[in-house]
């Protein structure tokens, strides 16, 4: 249905008296409530404060307050300060405000050796554009320095390694398990 002249003039009056988008929707027809909020934003007229709406409060005068680091931070939810508990703390102290203090606990990080049995042949020190499906692409040495390259041996069908370093990267449960 298209807005006449009629139903414009009905909607100014409608809406002067207090009624809400829906129940001019209702009496007008045809029309929805959003049709209603649109023709009214379109006409520019007076928007209405909520219908609920308290007195506004006078504001009290603020004393100065002392900035404090727990005032500056966003609250936290219960797991964030559960979770903040185990996390390094931050100095905020110039340029390092961001670098974690980290407390150095003396725990021995567990050594993993491979088994005694694996027998890794010579490699045949291929680069990265060397390597190919049929290639051992386990890597050897630092990548930042000249002398980082790969094994090269003949690997397996479906695996990325030779048979050596196959048993290295794939260790059965039971040695996991041992190894913790």
């Amino acid at each position: 249905m298209s807005w006449t002249d009629e139903r414009v003039e009905l909607l100014k009056k409608l809406w002067a008296d207090g009624l809400s988008a829906s129940q001019i929707a209702n009496q007008l027809g045809g029309v929805s409530r959003n049709a209603v909020i649109g023709k009214v934003h379109r006409l520019k007229l007076s928007s209405r404060g909520r219908a609920s709406q308290k007195p506004a409060r006078p504001k009290k005068p603020s004393a100065p307050r002392q900035p404090s680091v727990r005032s500056a931070a966003p609250r936290a939810s219960m797991s964030t300060v559960i979770a903040s508990q185990s996390m390094p703390r931050t100095s905020s102290a110039g340029a390092t405000a961001l670098k974690a203090d980290y407390a150095i606990d003396e725990v021995a990080e567990p050594v993993y050796q491979p088994a005694a049995e694996v027998v890794v042949p010579m490699s045949r020190r291929l680069s990265l554009l060397e390597l190919s499906e049929r290639t051992c692409k386990w890597p050897i040495g630092d990548p930042l320095h000249d002398d980082f390259h790969f094994c090269g041996n003949d690997s397996g069908e479906g695996t990325p390694y030779c048979k050596g370093h196959a048993q290295i990267a794939y260790q059965q449960n039971t040695d996991r398990k041992r190894s913790r």
